[in-house]
């Protein structure tokens, strides 16, 4: 019960504020004080419910006529979440929902779950010919410009990904001592992902916490990988990580260089910046130095500052990222990804001036368009080297761009 409660006070709270869902459920699980199986309960049916909030709500219009308040809308759309879009059974679906409602509406939210139940075979059959948007519950704008730049049928496969719960990964830290390392791997080998991502594992469960805190492991995407391997950093160099909080990527750097060399970490945000350097120490990365500058504006570091390689991580619209970031689909209008396309050339060129004139420079982002990848790249002024994208329905993690650029 206190699960579904801590999940409905989340809603309630993500439609009135702007709030990303994330930072809602981590305060109310700790205000409910939840177990672990009950906060990872208040989180599917928090984050399912807002993944499918516009087929919840087709269902509601189809059974309710007329004008819901607000509060019992969002009793409904948990309990409709629960019966067509989890593996939770109907019987404790309804009768925890119903007791969730205010008492003078327990008898409407109850006929509507259970003509919902009634009807179920009849709406699963039914969703089957319902629009896009309304089926997977994206925006209008973002099917049709997926349609335009990967087909019909692969962006049915992303909308269907991004409508699943995404998977946990992790990266083994490799500056951990031999004797860790082994008991790690020999722990993680059946879910290690093989050559194309060395040290990355799926989480089956919950992760090791002990492993977490002692640095062993770094929770970690694999898709992140693919722009630290691509600069391909050397023992001894020195690299530029620009846009480097929370410090995944720069973590990684370090461990591929065996901490040696020089790596400058930089980010806009002093928050950020703290939880950088909590992370890189708990890694055990000794080669780097935190330090602020956003790179919106130029001339952020002293005008002999030279490096042989740098990464730039660009802010984007995380497009690759929405199975993970809930909000997203909610939040992106048309004309964010032509501002972020410009926001991101300039941090690329004022970040450029900084590189060696045989050095690299990896563009990467956390999106999978066209307008923050290649258009930006193209119009860089920079030779393209190389190009890393993935592709989250050909992939199976993450989507990301990364392209190799030199002067």
């Amino acid at each position: 019960m206190s699960a579904r409660r801590c999940a409905l006070e989340a809603l309630n709270t993500w439609e009135d504020t702007s709030v990303y869902a994330d930072e809602i459920l981590s305060e109310l699980a700790g205000k409910f004080r939840l177990s672990s199986a009950d906060r990872g309960l208040a989180q599917d049916i928090f984050y399912g419910t807002i993944r499918n909030l516009f087929l919840v709500d087709e269902i509601i219009e189809k059974l309710r006529r007329g004008r819901i308040k607000p509060a019992t809308q969002n009793v409904l759309r948990i309990g409709l979440y629960q019966i067509f879009c989890s593996g939770i059974a109907n019987h404790a679906a309804v009768n925890e929902t119903v007791n969730l409602a205010r008492q003078h509406e327990k008898g409407l939210v109850n006929a509507i779950l259970r003509n919902a139940l009634r009807r179920e075979d009849e709406f699963k059959s039914e969703i089957e010919t319902w629009p896009l948007e309304d089926r997977y519950s994206h925006s209008g704008f973002l099917i049709e410009r997926w349609e335009k730049q990967f087909g019909e049928e692969n962006t049915r496969a992303l909308l269907e990904w991004n409508n699943r719960p995404p998977s946990v990964f992790a990266r083994i830290n490799t500056l951990a001592s031999d004797e860790a390392l082994n008991r790690v791997r020999s722990e993680t080998q059946p879910c290690l992902l093989g050559a194309d991502h060395p040290d990355f594992f799926k989480v089956e469960g919950a992760p090791n916490i002990d492993w977490l805190n002692e640095g062993l492991i770094y929770i970690q995407d694999p898709s992140t990988s693919h722009s630290c391997r691509l600069l391909a950093p050397q023992p001894g160099e020195a690299i530029l990580d620009a846009c480097a909080a929370p410090g995944g990527k720069t973590g990684y750097l370090a461990a591929l260089m065996g901490n040696t060399g020089q790596i400058t970490a930089t980010d806009s945000s002093n928050q950020r910046l703290q939880q950088t350097r909590e992370n890189l120490d708990r890694l055990g990365v000794t080669n780097t130095d935190v330090s602020q500058a956003d790179w919106f504006h130029e001339d952020q570091l002293p005008e002999e500052s030279q490096f042989d390689a740098i990464l730039l991580d660009v802010p984007c619209s995380n497009s690759g990222v929405m199975r993970r970031r809930v909000d997203v689909r909610w939040r992106l209008q048309p004309d964010d990804f032509t501002r972020q396309a410009e926001v991101q050339a300039r941090l690329l060129k004022n970040a450029a001036r900084y590189l060696k004139p045989e050095g690299r420079l990896v563009y990467s982002t956390c999106s999978i368009d066209h307008e923050e990848n290649e258009g930006v790249i193209e119009a860089s002024g920079l030779r393209v080297e190389e190009i890393q994208r993935c592709l989250p329905w050909e992939n199976g993690y993450d989507g990301s761009f990364a392209a190799l650029l030199r002067p």
